[in-house]
């Protein structure tokens, strides 16, 4: 397993600001659901115990739709979504990758994901931890 780094990051205007472990190249998911493919927004999911946000918890709206399950957090002041709980892992965190400082990212690696189609993507109902290219910070499953 690739060596984990910390990376900072956060929204446009500097009120929210993350810490998330995750290796210096980046694995990351490219959904094109409703939601993501209107934002351009590039998925680095993440156990819960390997994201910490560092400020501006007061600063963020949440939206949901559908199920509910995802809970898509905003910053208040400029909109950005930099991290959100997300449907497929409820008990982690994905990070927008394009929210991330870029000193500390070598490279990226994407992924496609069929989110318009998102019951055949994820016919168990959610995503699998454990599994390249996702794995955990001990790297034991956390299902």
């Amino acid at each position: 397993m690739a060596e984990m780094i910390t990376h900072h990051g956060g929204c446009h205007c500097g009120r929210v600001r993350f810490e998330v472990d995750a290796p210096a190249e980046l694995l990351v998911d490219d959904c094109n659901c409703s939601m993501c493919s209107r934002f351009g927004y590039l998925h680095l999911i993440v156990p819960a115990d390997r994201f910490r946000l560092v400020k501006g918890r007061d600063a963020l709206t949440t939206y949901t739709f559908n199920t509910g399950t995802a809970k898509h957090h905003f910053c208040s002041s400029c909109g950005v979504k930099s991290f959100y709980v997300p449907r497929s892992h409820p008990d982690g965190f994905s990070v927008n990758a394009r929210c991330i400082d870029s000193a500390t990212v070598t490279g990226m690696k994407v992924n496609p994901v069929d989110g318009r189609n998102w019951e055949q993507h994820y016919p168990t109902g959610r995503g699998e931890w454990g599994q390249p290219p996702f794995p955990s910070k001990r790297g034991q499953s956390s299902d």
